[in-house]
């Protein structure tokens, strides 16, 4: 009788042993750093970009490190107990087989040399038996490599993961926004077993505990089987879109790569090795993982739901702040994207200080109005009446004062910090969701106030909605930050009422 592995209630010295994290920038790595940080672990992430790296955990540190670059990783590999593999080369101008290869034989070798006790690997699930695309054969012969280096290896073989930013989930999202009719080749009915970002990310960490000795490989997916066209419609049924799809006897997998390239923002090269991908089934042949991990994956529905959720609560948390850092003080035309949403976001400095910069943008909207553009606020408010909505006829809760919840014409307060910040949430008729976002931090000279619009659009239509409006968009969002500005400038240092405000439109 073999004897199974057990998860010890507790990793050895755990606050004590160092991991190293490889790809902590990417999509993985970074889903992975958060709860070892919040754990307490000892974490070492190896990057090639330092500067990209943000860490809140106390003994979390960035070193700078290649795999391609043998000594730079050895370097890294250092006192190091744990090292979780999670790279791939799919993006190399070279050979991504090659590069994979070379990598792994690198960290494998650095990880023997160093003394590692164990290495973690996530992979790609595929029958090793069968005929698999070039990229499904990589991840299978970067778990031989890094286990012929005679250090433990922990391996992990996922199907299709399901959270925003995963390569395979922002295709669906891709398809199902953009494409109300899609022509379909045969690989949208082949099964996958697509696993949540949260499951892998719970099987990564459990691996840390897992009392066992020699290598092992486990397969993991969610708790159903589904074709990527079942998850196409599935996330369309929980956007509320409409999707028909025909299909066709013949789509090579060159041609859907660039049918891919017209409707995502995925290379043709990248689309075309995925496509390769999913032209297999990807379905969970060994409970091993069932037996051993006291973890029960959700299925596509609450994969999806949780991934969308998620998104939101990362996007306001997270996700945006991060890149507002990063954004020029003007978008370019039409915005950026971040997932679904497109983003405008403009700066103006003012001479003031916050609470007086902050004065106008608390009194917006009712009586005091937009400050620029009132006959395009007045049109925008007829047509929503039009369409149904309740247009501006509510004015504000309360003219003076703003908390959340309040309404505000036909936005409504989703967040408020005094002196600081005020989001709104578009209440208005629109094909997507919209929120107008303001915040004012003190500078040099005074303060800088920016200005920002969200969009999160619901199908082609909000593409459309957000595309063509957007040259009526762009001048008002521009003179009302001025405006604002304006407003503030004017004022006395005592904080304004409404009848201070209300005359400048």
């Amino acid at each position: 009788m073999s004897i199974q592995p057990q998860i010890k209630n507790e990793f050895p010295d755990a606050s004590e042993n160092l991991i190293l994290l490889t790809g902590a920038t990417g999509y993985v790595g970074g889903h992975l750093l958060k709860p070892l940080e919040a754990a307490g672990h000892r974490v070492r992430c190896a990057v090639r970009r330092p500067e990209a790296m943000h860490i809140s955990g106390a003994r979390t540190t960035v070193v700078c490190a290649d795999v391609l670059d043998r000594g730079s990783i050895a370097t890294a590999m250092r006192g190091v107990h744990t090292a979780y593999y999670l790279v791939h080369s799919m993006n190399s101008e070279r050979s991504f087989e090659q590069a994979d290869r070379e990598a792994a034989r690198n960290f494998a070798e650095a990880a023997r040399a160093a003394g590692v006790k164990r290495i973690i690997y996530l992979g790609g699930l595929g029958n090793p038996n069968a005929a698999l695309s070039p990229h499904l054969r990589s991840r299978l012969e970067v778990g031989e490599l890094l286990r012929a280096s005679g250090v433990q290896v922990i391996e992990f073989r996922a199907s299709a993961i399901i959270g925003a930013g995963s390569l395979s989930f922002e295709i669906v999202r891709a398809l199902a926004e953009r494409l109300p009719v899609m022509i379909t080749p045969r690989w949208v009915t082949i099964e996958a077993q697509p696993i949540a970002i949260d499951d892998v990310i719970r099987y990564l960490v459990a691996a840390l505990a897992l009392d066992t000795s020699g290598n092992r490989v486990f397969e993991i997916g969610g708790a159903e089987r589904v074709s990527y066209g079942g998850i196409i419609r599935e996330y369309a049924r929980q956007r509320g879109l409409r999707r028909a799809m025909i299909r066709v006897p013949v789509l090579t997998p060159r041609l859907s790569s660039w049918w891919l390239r017209l409707v995502t923002p995925l290379q043709a090269r990248v689309g075309r090795e995925l496509i390769e991908g999913v032209r297999h089934a990807t379905i969970v042949s060994d409970d091993l993982a069932l037996r051993i991990f006291a973890i029960r994956s959700v299925g596509i529905r609450k994969a999806i739901a949780d991934t969308l959720r998620a998104e939101d609560l990362e996007f306001a948390a997270t996700r945006w702040s991060d890149a507002r850092s990063a954004m020029p003080p003007h978008s370019p035309w039409g915005g950026v994207r971040i997932g679904n949403r497109l983003i405008v976001s403009q700066t103006i400095a003012v001479g003031v200080p916050p609470a007086m910069a902050f004065a106008p943008i608390q009194h917006i909207g009712g009586s005091v109005g937009w400050y620029y553009g009132r006959w395009l606020w007045e049109l925008r408010a007829l047509a929503d009446r039009v369409l149904g909505g309740v247009g501006m006829r509510r004015g504000r809760s309360n003219e003076e004062s703003i908390e959340v919840g309040d309404q505000i014409d036909f936005w409504r307060v989703s967040a408020f910090e005094p002196d600081r910040k005020l989001t709104l949430a578009a209440e208005m008729k629109l094909p997507g969701r919209a929120w107008l976002d303001f915040e004012v931090e003190p500078n040099a000279t005074g303060s800088t106030v920016r200005q920002t619009a969200i969009f999160d659009p619901k199908g082609l239509f909000g593409l459309l909605y957000w595309y063509l409006s957007f040259p009526l968009h762009q001048p008002l969002f521009a003179g009302m930050l001025r405006g604002i500005a304006a407003a503030g400038s004017r004022l006395d240092h005592a904080v304004p009422g409404v009848s201070t405000l209300k005359a400048p439109r």
